[in-house]
């Protein structure tokens, strides 16, 4: 039994693929909203990125690749972490997937520190308090 129109348009992406299709470095690229140098780069960092590679080295990424890929952009531009630290964070979970609640607060934007900084920010505001 096939899809009904609604159900075929649903599953496609707005580049019109479907969620499972493969893609290649420029419609990623552009759907992460980061040039291609960067993908290529990240590959050099993250052995957990690898792409399907065709003649002539032509990159094919997977979903699994794009979810990686994502996880990997979110954590460095909107979390703040370093390449060292989503390397770290891939080691210990190499889909980049995991969502227990020490990964929740470790990607918070803050880190492993969470606890740390909120501590000393609450100390802040008692003295910022005492003062005139």
């Amino acid at each position: 039994m096939g899809l009904s129109p609604e159900q075929q348009t649903s599953s496609k992406r707005r580049n019109g693929k479907s969620a499972s299709a493969f893609r290649t470095i420029s419609e990623v690229a552009k759907e992460l909203g980061l040039p291609q140098h960067v993908l290529r780069f990240w590959e050099s960092k993250f052995p957990q990125i690898k792409p399907m590679k065709r003649g002539g080295g032509r990159r094919y990424y997977r979903p699994e690749d794009l979810k990686l890929l994502t996880r990997v952009r979110d954590l460095l531009y909107n979390d703040g972490y370093t390449i060292k630290g989503v390397q770290k964070l891939l080691k210990d979970d190499p889909t980049g997937t995991a969502d227990s609640d020490e990964n929740s607060a470790a990607t918070s934007g803050v880190g492993p520190y969470r606890k740390k900084i909120e501590a000393v920010l609450t100390e802040l505001e008692d003295i910022r308090k005492l003062l005139p």
